[in-house]
């Protein structure tokens, strides 16, 4: 008896959904198995994570615009591309939550879609990476002219990554109340050498090269700088999502967001040199 042929349309389906979990799996199970994050969700503000969610959702579209894990040709593609990767990306951190013990029958339906939602954006952001990550045909695919704005966005999406790893944590904290403002001006200096000689200086794959229109000053002032701020404000955001920064001094939030924007920056960097 002949099989039925399959169709290479509903392959080519299930191997893109195959390898958006895949993606959301590798990028999200560090957080997946991190302590603060099963709890953040019996006492973050409601509408914090709706937001959060929310002003997420635009950065998932125009990734997906740009190297999502389906090729998309308009607006309305990466729209369903992005709504695709949420919804794998929802049900591979249930299932893995539930795996874990996460989500037990203590938890009531709130707490147990919240545990999960706090979880989504690094997943989802996994999930669209998965195409021109784990693809064998991101080299021809995924090549798009080289823009400023494009490369700015793309540091956004590295910093919200690494940030997010370690944002909800106590330890940002902790580090914040034990260093000195110089210590704070240290680990700022420390953050945009890393960055520019990420990029600029220690010849990584997927570098640049300084030449004569595109001077060390230059490359400060309109990439590393700027991939800074955007490191610091993400952050900043981050840490006030998840409550880190209530009742503090601007002072102590002045060193937390700095302390906070380390790992962001040093994403910022990577995220220009990988994607």
């Amino acid at each position: 008896m002949n099989s039925l042929p399959v169709d290479p349309h509903n392959q080519r389906a299930l191997r893109d959904m195959g390898r958006a979990a895949a993606g959301a799996l590798l990028f999200s199970l560090p957080m997946l198995m991190t302590m603060e994050l099963w709890y953040i969700a019996l006492y973050i503000e409601r509408w914090k994570l709706l937001l959060f969610l929310f002003s997420s959702f635009p950065l998932l579209i125009l990734l997906s615009r740009m190297i999502g894990f389906e090729k998309t040709t308009g607006w309305s593609e990466a729209i369903k591309d992005s709504m695709v990767a949420v919804g794998i990306s929802f049900s591979t951190c249930f299932v893995i939550l539930f795996l874990l013990g996460v989500l037990s029958s203590d938890l009531n339906l709130d707490n147990l879609t919240a545990a999960v939602a706090v979880q989504l954006v690094p997943a989802s952001i996994g999930a669209l990476l998965a195409r021109s990550q784990l693809g064998v045909e991101k080299a021809e695919d995924n090549e798009r002219p080289e823009s400023y704005s494009r490369e700015l966005f793309l540091m956004a999406v590295g910093a919200l990554f690494l940030a997010f790893n370690v944002a909800p944590t106590e330890e940002t904290l902790l580090i914040s109340y034990k260093i000195t403002y110089l210590h704070t001006l240290a680990i700022l200096a420390v953050s945009l050498l890393i960055m520019h000689g990420f990029v600029f200086s220690l010849g990584f794959a997927g570098g640049r090269e300084l030449t004569d229109e595109l001077t060390t000053p230059r490359a400060f002032l309109f990439f590393t700088l700027p991939g800074y701020v955007i490191s610091a404000l993400l952050s900043l955001y981050l840490l006030w999502i998840f409550g880190s920064l209530d009742g503090l001094a601007p002072g102590a939030i002045s060193k937390a967001v700095v302390v906070q924007a380390l790992p962001a920056s040093i994403g910022a960097a990577a995220a220009r040199l990988i994607l």
